[in-house]
């Protein structure tokens, strides 16, 4: 079996880096985007996500880069690890996907089988990617090429969960494909497969993880704005109520990124069209990406509570990325942060390591600084919890400070006592 598959692995970001890097452990891997200057860097040992070191890049002999098609052809086994966001209504964006089943129909051969790893909504597959496999290629489905589904678990920053930590979950278009395809990840996971039923199955079964998330979250979020109105501590509440053992650990904050703060839009998409209006899941949705409003709200009302004028004060962010430790901006909820910020005046800087102004072309309202001064600042919102920032302390964060200011402590960094306002 492993002799006989070539691999391309179509779209080399967070997902797709690591897994072309694995799978090239035990096949010759093509890995495949269309951003010529990512394969640039690549082929340099280079990865702008920092998911993957220069040392294991360097180390993966039977892993080729390129951005020309014609490099693929002789590829057999086709990962397609493409972004799917949602446009300005919240609806599936499926452009990129779409696309890369376009180029991969144009070379698909007899034999072939391309598995998706994108997340969708349950069917998506096999009734828009196939369809334009077909008509690109003139092969017949099932017959002539096959498909399977393999949903990414990919968690940006987060150096202890790695691909080959992960259960992986496979499927495939008939039982023996979804078979093979088992065995051809089962290659390269530690953790051990899961083969579902179905590819809708599988596709629902990756929609649901970050569904649930986001509810659970949005769940906090309701929590801690109950508490801020009866001046309770939300993290020591939290911190109480853990103590039971199937008391689920999630914590309030703004949801942003390419997974929690999307993948809902995608079930709830399909849940229409199917003649069912979700409730619960778009209720979560609201909440959330209502935060950055009421993180706004509660520093004006804190300002004004210390005779800080707020209208021209001046406010560091600090954080702009989705989560901590990792520079990925796709959907951070710093960006409306910031919005509002301005909205009422503030002068806004932003501070963060894993950001440069080269990464903010498409951000004309953020002002990044990279040494802020000291005693400049009315208020700190600290809105992303890396690592820099723990180290760094917070004696750092009040010497950026005016004597009068507000310190608005979103991540629980430091204890109750260090700052004037938490989540």
């Amino acid at each position: 079996m492993q002799k006989r598959y070539k691999v391309c692995v179509v779209g080399l970001g967070y997902v797709g880096l690591p897994l072309a890097v694995e799978f090239s452990k035990i096949y010759p891997v093509k890995g495949f985007d269309k951003n010529e200057k990512r394969i640039e860097e690549l082929e340099k040992g280079f990865d702008k996500t920092l998911e993957v070191s220069k040392e294991s890049l360097d180390d993966a002999i039977n892993l080729t880069f390129t951005s020309n098609l014609e490099d693929i052809q002789e590829s057999n086994f086709i990962v397609v690890t493409v972004p799917t966001p949602i446009d300005k209504e919240k609806n599936p964006d499926l452009s990129p996907l779409i696309s890369a089943s376009q180029l991969i129909g144009s070379v698909l051969k007899e034999g072939d089988i391309v598995v998706y790893e994108s997340t969708v909504y349950p069917g998506a597959t096999e009734e828009v990617c196939v369809p334009i496999l077909e008509r690109y290629s003139s092969l017949k489905f099932n017959k002539d090429f096959f498909v399977g589904y393999s949903p990414e678990r990919i968690n940006p920053g987060d150096k202890k969960h790695s691909l080959r930590d992960i259960t992986k979950i496979t499927s495939g278009s008939t039982d023996s494909i979804a078979e093979e395809i088992d065995q051809v990840y089962s290659q390269i996971i530690d953790a051990g497969t899961h083969k579902a039923e179905s590819i809708k199955v599988a596709e629902a079964a990756k929609v649901i993880e970050n569904t649930q998330r986001d509810i659970n979250i949005a769940l906090m979020n309701e929590l801690t704005l109950i508490f801020n109105a009866l001046d309770i501590d939300t993290e020591e509440v939290l911190r109480a109520a853990e103590t039971k053992w199937n008391f689920l650990p999630f914590k309030p904050g703004l949801v942003g990124g390419h997974c929690i703060g999307v993948d809902p839009y995608y079930l709830t998409h399909k849940s229409k069209q199917a003649g069912y209006h979700p409730e619960i899941i778009l209720a979560g949705r609201k909440l959330n990406d209502s935060m950055s409003s009421k993180v706004s709200s509660r520093l004006k009302s804190a300002l004004e509570e210390k005779d800080i004028k707020v209208s021209d004060s001046n406010i560091l962010v600090m954080g702009l990325t989705f989560k901590e430790n990792c520079p990925d901006l796709r959907n951070s909820k710093s960006f409306d942060l910031i919005e509002d910020l301005i909205a009422m005046g503030c002068n806004v800087d932003c501070l963060d390591p894993y950001i440069s102004v080269e990464d903010l072309v498409n951000y004309p309202l953020v002002n990044l600084v990279e040494n802020p001064d000291n005693k400049n600042y009315d208020g700190v919102i600290i809105a992303v919890a890396h690592n820099h920032f723990i180290e760094q302390g917070i004696n750092k964060v009040k010497k950026l400070c005016k004597d009068k200011s507000i310190i608005f402590d979103l991540k629980y960094l430091f204890s109750k006592e260090k700052s004037d306002l938490r989540m």
